[in-house]
């Protein structure tokens, strides 16, 4: 339910009617314009009106219309693109095979460009964020990326469309509503908020919408719980229902990156994978014991913190080039847990490859949630701020939900969370023996 956005004049010219939020999104010049709206705000159908006004001003060319599923792009952005662009516009087609474009017709280049143009194609593609590489063709001039917070879209897919719009310099709308607290919070509204000049975040409640039912917010607020009406309807970051990791403090245990001493300890976390090895590098904190005569450091006992400053995930590799990777440039030898209790075959092939991985203390998956949840609790795990990856994995890891909106006890997309599984292997050992060496 939206109000009509537009009307046509007797001139032919069209009229926008946007709501004070979408004129707010309308009139921002900054080059990453990020929508957070309520549900049903208008944010879908703003999309394309921003990306014609974009594309008239920087000329012909590739454009981008990014959602997290194609499903999702039929149902939606899609329907909303071809009502503009084909049926009120008719700038051009749109064609779903073999790839998903809307070309521009000669007529329509010279509508939409007037005598400037000069034959080059305009072309707008479209694709989806499950694939980052699926968004690896294009060198695009701008992006529109419908409901970039759900978690179907990844960090992956946002640095790939990065790369496509960076020859341009291109400009970036993301409407959404937020869903978690993954990357659309960590890369683009922190940053918003910490000052970025680039970066510009409109946010506004579903009824900034005036078609939206005023009886329907008051439902809302009446029925469902406040997570919900925060993140759906208000637009607002909140710690949803289900996810896992809800004790991690990110105001005080995310840091800029700092010099870490030499002789502080290195523990290393190891997920196992043909396609993705991941591993988490952690420095042992200890506390200054004193001074040399000639004023050198002296350390001592563990202060019970673990600094993480380093992250690791690649494919493609034998056991042995991954140790050898694993293994550069860290001053000191690892000590290492990885893998789970079965993948005994990996940790000997890790052996022979020079770096020796010890099996995780338990095989139970929540017992190392629990390590890991008390550490973060206890503000005992100091993030360093570019572990971008890591990050985006804290805010989303959470558990599935049943039909009343209730966690269960299953993880959601378990299988692509390695961060989250090489952490609890090295943080359970550390958390049941700080301090104790094992050499």
């Amino acid at each position: 339910m939206l109000h009509d956005l537009y009307d046509v004049t007797p001139q032919g010219r069209l009229r926008l009617h946007f709501h004070p939020g979408q004129w707010r999104a309308w009139r921002s010049r900054r080059r990453f314009v990020c929508v957070l709206a309520g549900t049903q705000g208008g944010k879908t159908s703003f999309g394309p009106h921003w990306l014609y006004r974009e594309i008239q001003g920087r000329g012909p060319g590739d454009y981008m219309v990014v959602t997290p599923t194609f499903p999702l792009l039929e149902v939606k952005a899609l329907p909303t693109f071809l009502r503009l662009f084909e049926k009120l516009l008719g700038v051009g087609a749109y064609q779903g095979s073999p790839v998903r474009k809307f070309v521009f017709s000669e007529n329509g280049s010279r509508r939409t460009f007037g005598a400037a143009w000069n034959g080059e194609p305009t072309t707008v593609f479209f694709g989806h964020a499950q694939d980052p590489e699926s968004l690896e063709s294009a060198t695009a001039k701008a992006a529109w990326l419908d409901e970039a917070g759900q978690k179907k879209f990844r960090l992956g897919s946002w640095e790939a469309i990065l790369r496509r719009l960076s020859i341009h310099l291109g400009r970036v709308l993301v409407t959404t509503t937020p869903y978690d607290l993954g990357w659309l919070k960590q890369q683009l509204y922190d940053r918003f908020k910490a000052g970025d000049p680039d970066i510009d975040v409109i946010r506004f409640d579903s009824t900034e919408n005036p078609a939206f039912p005023p009886a329907e917010m008051a439902r809302v607020l009446r029925d469902l719980p406040q997570w919900k009406v925060d993140l759906f309807y208000r637009a607002i970051f909140t710690r949803p229902a289900g996810m896992i990791y809800d004790s991690f403090n990110e105001a005080l245990c995310k840091v800029k990156r700092f010099p870490i001493p030499v002789a502080w300890p290195r523990l290393l976390g190891l997920d196992f994978g043909g396609v993705n090895t991941a591993a988490l590098f952690y420095a042992r904190e200890l506390k200054e014991a004193g001074r040399t005569a000639a004023g050198e450091i002296e350390w001592g006992d563990p202060t019970g913190r673990l600094i993480l400053y380093r992250s690791y995930k690649a494919g493609g590799r034998t056991a042995a080039e991954h140790a050898a990777k694993l293994r550069e440039g860290e001053p000191l030898e690892l000590i290492c847990f990885g893998g789970s209790k079965s993948e005994g075959q990996w940790r000997q092939e890790f052996g022979a490859g020079g770096l020796l991985v010890r099996p995780p203390l338990w095989s139970d998956v929540e017992i190392g949630i629990d390590r890991v949840y008390g550490a973060h609790k206890r503000n005992e795990i100091i993030v360093f701020d570019d572990l971008t990856e890591y990050l985006e994995q804290k805010g989303s890891y959470s558990r599935e939900l049943d039909e009343r909106g209730e966690p269960t006890e299953a993880i959601a997309d378990k299988a692509t969370y390695h961060f989250m599984d090489a952490e609890r292997y090295i943080v359970a050992w550390e958390k049941r023996t700080a301090g104790v060496s094992i050499r």
